[in-house]
């Protein structure tokens, strides 16, 4: 599923679908219509910059969490200062995380962050008396 943003200045949907591939518009500071199924990936290019002034970098992570499966992968391309603090908070929600430099070395500004989502469950608590 191809999901172009709302407020992007670039409608790439049309590209999507001379492919013949499917896709909608959505607006990240929404919730996303999933049901029945979960994803296995999200590729998010300047997402977070596109949406700094509408909605939270929260907001949008709790998005891609609800909608991603347990060890499915988030792509993440965005200025560093942006994704500092998203890999700050998605290491607070128990994703291991890697940030990389851009394709062009370490000079460029855009830097790439992957994320995968853990499997986790809750341990077994004894209770002490």
């Amino acid at each position: 599923m191809n999901v172009v943003p709302t407020i992007a200045k670039i409608s790439t949907l049309g590209a999507v679908y001379e492919r013949g591939l499917i896709g909608i518009y959505h607006d990240w500071c929404e919730g996303f219509s999933t049901y029945p199924r979960t994803y296995d990936l999200i590729h998010a290019s300047g997402l977070f910059t596109l949406y700094k002034n509408k909605c939270s970098i929260e907001d949008i992570l709790l998005e891609m969490d609800r909608i991603l499966r347990p060890e499915g992968a988030v792509i993440m391309r965005d200025d560093v200062d942006v994704l500092t603090k998203v890999n700050r908070l998605a290491l607070g929600m128990r994703w291991n995380t890697k940030l990389v430099d851009h394709e062009d070395g370490p000079l460029v500004r855009e830097k790439i962050l992957y994320a995968v989502k853990q499997y986790w469950v809750g341990g077994n608590q004894t209770a002490t008396a």
